[in-house]
């Protein structure tokens, strides 16, 4: 099979980055794909974080810390970029006036304006296809529950929860970094930071918010700021956001970023009269499942479905599917449709991320009211 290659440019070094590279250097474990990524460039403002890539990748030919040259590089057809939320709407409208395909993390910009600013530019750039990463609806469990929800399955929908949680900053003496700053991070916090992961198959079901009551929080206020002294920790940590969707049932969200024992858990639950559903990251190849009928039984029941990705792979349906796979998976779904094609489970789209931004907005206004508020 001939493959379309599309040639790539990295801007952000990071670990997700490297995530990507990773996952473009392991493609044949694709099967029965007509495209690939090829990563010819690089760019990041620390020179030393461009060394892995030029010591691993070898497609690389380009290493630079001005990202202008990268975009002017006329071999670079597409690009990822994985900044700080600060950097996102400079970075994200010249990418995309220059006339490149961009493949962006979240939140989509710090805030409402910023985003509101990068689908400005896209609209002023049609020609160029812009995505946002959301990695775990690539799970099989939450494919499995996506085919669900297009099959109307679920009857009358009850209640949808969702949520991503961390562990990691339960430790108060782990130094601060830029998701701590309003500056770099964008009040919005554990919000911005998660909550794409958090919406992308609710907001793709069409179950959007209508109105949202905050619950947000700051566990640690203080940390060490590496020079020997404490500075203030500006975004909130925590987040619960008790909303109604526009089709009146109650729609459950929480970003945590200190969640004792979870050290990277994604979960979908959806309870309907015919049949309910629930995933999480923490039992990666389970799902469970309540279908129920008038008069019968009512019992939870668990499925273990192994190798089961949007894609085919080399990997026996036997054996789990785990998180470099849901990347992958991701990756694969973008340049599948940036190609022209029709994936099975489409990439977080600008529009997405645009409700995103909405409801967070919202939110924080609820903080600050102590008040539900109604989305525009």
């Amino acid at each position: 099979m001939t493959q379309r290659t599309f040639r790539f440019g990295i801007i952000g070094c990071g670990l997700m980055g490297r995530e990507f590279a990773s996952a473009a250097a392991r493609w044949c474990h694709l099967l029965d794909l007509d495209v690939r990524p090829e990563i010819v460039a690089v760019c990041d403002a620390n020179p030393d974080a461009m060394g892995w890539f030029t010591a691993n990748v070898p497609s690389v030919r380009m290493a630079t810390t001005s990202y202008a040259e990268l975009l002017a590089d006329p071999e670079v057809e597409a690009v990822y970029c994985a900044v700080p939320h600060n950097l996102h709407e400079r970075l994200y409208v010249d990418i995309v006036r220059a006339g490149k395909h961009l493949f962006a993390e979240k939140p989509f910009g710090i805030d409402l304006r910023a985003c509101q600013s990068i689908l400005a530019a896209m609209r002023e750039n049609p020609e160029v296809f812009v995505r946002c990463s959301s990695e775990f609806p690539y799970y099989p469990g939450a494919q499995r529950i996506a085919r669900m929800i297009e099959q109307e399955a679920f009857g009358q929908i009850i209640e949808v929860r969702a949520g991503f949680l961390h562990s990691s900053d339960l430790d108060p003496n782990k130094p601060i970094n830029w998701k701590r700053r309003i500056a770099t991070c964008g009040e919005y916090g554990c919000m911005g930071d998660l909550g794409m992961h958090v919406l992308h198959m609710p907001l793709r079901a069409g179950w959007r918010p209508k109105n949202v009551r905050a619950l947000l929080s700051k566990v640690v206020e203080r940390r060490p700021d590496g020079h020997g002294g404490m500075a203030p920790c500006e975004t909130w940590d925590n987040a619960i956001l008790a909303c109604e969707s526009v089709q009146g049932f109650p729609l459950v969200l929480e970003t945590k970023r200190i969640s004792p024992g979870d050290t990277n858990t994604w979960y979908l639950r959806v309870v309907g009269t015919e049949n309910s559903a629930e995933f999480t990251t923490h039992r990666p190849k389970t799902i469970r499942t309540l279908p129920y009928k008038s008069g019968g039984h009512q019992a939870w029941q668990e499925e273990d479905l192994g190798y089961e990705g949007v894609f085919k792979g080399i990997t026996g349906h036997i054996f789990e599917f785990g998180f470099a796979d849901a990347i992958q998976h991701m990756w694969a779904s973008f340049l599948q449709e940036l190609s022209g094609g029709v994936p099975r489970y489409g990439c977080a789209t600008p529009e997405e991320a645009l409700g995103s931004h909405r409801l967070f907005t919202a939110a924080l206004e609820s903080q600050r009211t102590d008040a539900t508020v109604a989305l525009e």
